[in-house]
């Protein structure tokens, strides 16, 4: 088949990969190249670099709704076209300039977690599995037909950054399904349940702390949800150095029972014996952190280079 691919995010890698192997992908659209990094240099989204690397016709726009961008289109004749993390909403005409067929890749089992961050916020809810949704392109956000759906269980320790991954290796064979069954005239769209939607908004550096108080499953579900981006930053008041400074919590263990040598008045935040916090409800057992302008080390590396220490407390960041 001849496909148009559209998309911008890591997600879409392994689908676009796949796509190259068994099928001839005329062009591929991608956002156009950002600054990045501390030197703040122009560069290409993973999807626009890898096609580059690949000699495949390349269409960078910073709106591809207008008529001049739908019209660079008409020569490459597309059979369908796959979008999958693109970043920009397509308009009805650039949807019937893409194919017989326009599907979309999310990371959700929809109509759960419509919108920007579906890892995320299934990794903030504690939900136990989750999956990936091949759409129709609609004008509401996420809530076009579908035509298949992949799930997975997620892991205790899991972090955004992870299931992401492992929901972007979903993608190539689940979007196979679909195009082989629109080749042979079988594909049957299911229209979803909107009484069952759920909204999944798009996270900022403000959503990236943690709140104490809640149980301890809450607070490392938080933890998880927000590694590696936007990343869970809390105050941290040092004993040792009787200052305060940030630091970056990456991966926990929740305990909402009290070990025996814990009094239930500690407030909230504060370090206990063994890299216990106090929380709410319970505390959270601190594997993996992070403080400003060092690598992430594991909690017991931490601990001996940092001097974090019974007696020092943490606290939520202003939002």
């Amino acid at each position: 088949m001849r496909i148009i691919f559209v998309g911008s995010g890591e997600f879409g890698l392994p689908t676009l990969e796949r796509l190259h192997q068994q099928h001839d992908v005329v062009a591929v659209v991608s956002q156009p190249d950002r600054p990045a990094g501390r030197k703040r240099q122009l560069t290409p989204t993973p999807i626009a670099a890898w096609a580059q690397q690949q000699s495949l016709p390349l269409l960078k726009a910073d709106d591809v709704n207008t008529n001049a961008f739908i019209e660079q289109l008409a020569p490459y004749q597309p059979d369908a076209a796959v979008v999958v993390a693109f970043g920009q909403k397509l308009s009805p005409g650039l949807i019937d300039a893409l194919g017989k067929l326009v599907v979309n890749l999310h990371g959700s089992l929809l109509p759960k977690y419509r919108g920007a961050a579906p890892v995320n916020w299934a990794l903030i809810n504690g939900d136990t599995r989750t999956g990936v949704t091949v759409i129709g392109l609609a004008q509401r956000m996420d809530a076009g037909a579908m035509y298949a759906q992949a799930e997975l269980q997620i892991t205790p320790h899991e972090t955004a950054g992870e299931l992401h991954d492992r929901l972007a290796q979903l993608g190539p064979d689940i979007i196979e399904q679909v195009l082989d069954r629109f080749e042979q005239g079988i594909l049957e769209p299911q229209h979803q349940d909107d009484t069952q939607a759920t909204r999944a908004p798009k996270l900022s550096k403000a959503d990236g702390t943690a709140d104490f108080t809640q149980p301890a499953e809450q607070v490392r579900n938080r933890i998880h949800g927000l590694t590696p981006w936007p990343g869970c930053r809390v105050n941290w008041h040092c004993q040792h150095t009787g200052q305060t400074q940030p630091l970056t919590l990456r991966r926990a263990d929740a305990m909402p029972n009290l070990p025996d040598f814990v009094k239930t008045d500690t407030p909230p935040g504060t370090v206990l014996d063994g890299m216990l916090v106090m929380t709410g409800q319970g505390v959270i057992k601190l594997l993996e952190l992070q403080a400003a302008g060092t690598r992430p080390m594991n909690a017991h590396a931490f601990a001996n280079g940092h001097h974090l220490a019974p007696g020092d407390h943490l606290e939520m960041l202003d939002r």
